[in-house]
């Protein structure tokens, strides 16, 4: 991993258009499920879709039953975007259940690299500028590498949600 003093948060922002369709890209040509959902949202009008994620985390537009939420970047010093994290305010039943406060995602080809355990880290400060208290972060059974991510950062095991696929989420808190 590179040295973590050169990788930070930031605010999505339309003059990192070009590298965000480079990560989008990737994601797309890997076929892999984008997590988190953010990720999904098509870029095709990118300053519309930068200011879909301004005005989420001022809770402004949100669909019935969506919480506020702020999303960040993961860059590095040639900012290279290496990851997203989306960060929710509150907790519904919902995310309570199988969605947590943290979403976070690692480029395909940046994986196995150190990069999500720094990303996390650094989002659990942010969540705790937002107030957060104790962070609910969760992962489905079967993703190794998100279980140790969590662990790493001091997640505390608590009951597991089974949904009703029978897929098994994991769930972790995180005092902050």
């Amino acid at each position: 991993m590179e040295s973590s003093q050169h990788l930070s948060l930031t605010k999505p922002t339309v003059d990192l258009k070009e590298e965000y369709l480079s990560f989008y890209e990737e994601w797309l040509e890997s076929q892999e499920s984008m997590v988190p959902w953010v990720i999904k949202k098509d870029p095709a009008n990118f300053a519309a879709m930068v200011q879909f994620l301004n005005d989420s985390e001022q809770g402004i537009n949100l669909p019935k039953g969506w919480v506020p939420d702020s999303t960040f970047w993961l860059i590095n010093q040639d900012k290279r975007i290496l990851g997203v994290v989306k960060i929710r305010h509150q907790l519904t039943e919902f995310l309570l259940n199988s969605g947590g406060h943290i979403g976070y995602g690692i480029r395909p080809s940046e994986r196995r690299k150190g990069y999500a355990t720094k990303l996390l880290s650094l989002s659990l400060e942010k969540a705790k500028e937002l107030g957060i208290k104790k962070a609910l972060v969760v992962c489905d059974e079967d993703n190794t590498g998100s279980f140790k991510t969590i662990i790493n950062n001091g997640g505390i095991p608590d009951s597991d949600f089974i949904e009703a696929d029978g897929n098994i989420i994991k769930r972790f808190w995180i005092d902050l």
